[in-house]
């Protein structure tokens, strides 16, 4: 239980550092990248968060909320993933076409 305490706070704070990244940055292209991955840790701390709702409250509705929770923050997490993989096999072609 401990162990789920503490990476729900760790992707809490991921999150909020990857935000004010994204606030901070002049360049878009680090914008996006630095708000992808804000999105990534928000995903794992809703999924996090669903997984603890599990195993604290054992009743039909903290069951459900618990499995809602964790589908959201699966899902938003993966597509997250596949969206920062774009952007960096976009950049990867940004960077061949200027060293040819």
């Amino acid at each position: 239980m401990n162990i789920l305490a503490i990476l729900i706070l760790v992707s809490l704070c991921f999150y909020l550092y990857f935000k004010m990244k994204t606030h901070r940055s002049k360049s878009s292209v680090q914008q996006k990248r630095s708000s992808v991955k804000a999105k990534v840790s928000l995903g794992l701390f809703v999924g996090f968060y669903g997984l603890n709702q599990l195993f604290l409250k054992l009743s039909t509705i903290g069951i459900i909320v618990g499995l809602i929770f964790c589908i959201v923050g699966t899902v938003s997490s993966i597509l997250a993933i596949r969206q920062y993989k774009l952007f960096l096999s976009l950049d990867m072609e940004k960077e061949k076409d200027f060293t040819i």
